[in-house]
């Protein structure tokens, strides 16, 4: 089993996302033997922003007829895809930066997002060829969006995410939660006990779910 592990946090060994995304995945890995955990940092490894470059091969430009600049993106896209659709487990860092998530992870995503590899059009719509996968999102949040209407209106991170993953085809997309980062000591505190009891559940249940899939 392949687990892929995304950091897109700026904030290096202070990131509350990334202890987040480290605990998901060791507690993944003790619960699954055998589990095999890549990483890729966003905000170190960066693929740049979608260009009229990186979309020459999806719009069907044989190698040989690319530019050398189209041939390079090609191969950050190819790359990123494999890696995505290989991995059993995808965790997924993602703090809230100004209502949404980091660019970097949006340049991600929209590189992995791709007609014909992660999803398809059909006379009916759009149909998503990423299923069977887990993907657990470790939200941090530095104030509190989850209790009211006004401040759920507001966030744009893991409804976003929810999205996104639901249009590839990934129907397992769990979130362990974070928020009031910023709101003071006593408030940090909370919400990490909150968070560490959120990755027990979540990595038990997923757990629960492969076995069950295994024996049917």
């Amino acid at each position: 089993m392949k687990l892929l592990r995304i950091d897109s946090s700026i904030l290096g060994q202070y990131s509350t996302t990334r202890q987040l995304t480290a605990d998901i995945s060791a507690q993944w890995q003790a619960s699954h033997p055998g589990t095999t955990i890549e990483d890729l940092d966003l905000a170190v490894d960066t693929p740049s922003h979608l260009s009229a470059d990186a979309l020459a091969s999806r719009q069907g430009i044989a190698d040989a007829a690319m530019t050398e600049a189209q041939r390079a993106e090609s191969v950050v896209s190819e790359r990123l895809v494999q890696q995505f659709l290989e991995a059993d487990v995808v965790v997924i860092g993602a703090p809230l930066y100004n209502f949404s998530v980091p660019s970097q992870l949006k340049a991600w995503i929209d590189r992995v997002a791709q007609a014909g590899r992660t999803f398809k059009y059909t006379d009916k719509g759009p149909v998503g060829l990423a299923g069977g996968k887990t993907v657990i999102v470790a939200s941090g949040r530095g104030g509190v969006y989850s209790t009211t209407e006004g401040a759920r209106a507001m966030e744009h991170q893991e409804s976003y995410l929810a999205v996104v993953m639901g249009f590839l085809g990934i129907t397992d997309v769990r979130f362990v939660r974070a928020e009031g980062l910023a709101m003071g000591d006593a408030s940090k505190a909370q919400a990490l006990a909150s968070a560490a009891l959120e990755i027990k559940a979540v990595t038990a249940v997923a757990a629960n779910q492969n076995v069950l899939s295994q024996a049917a």
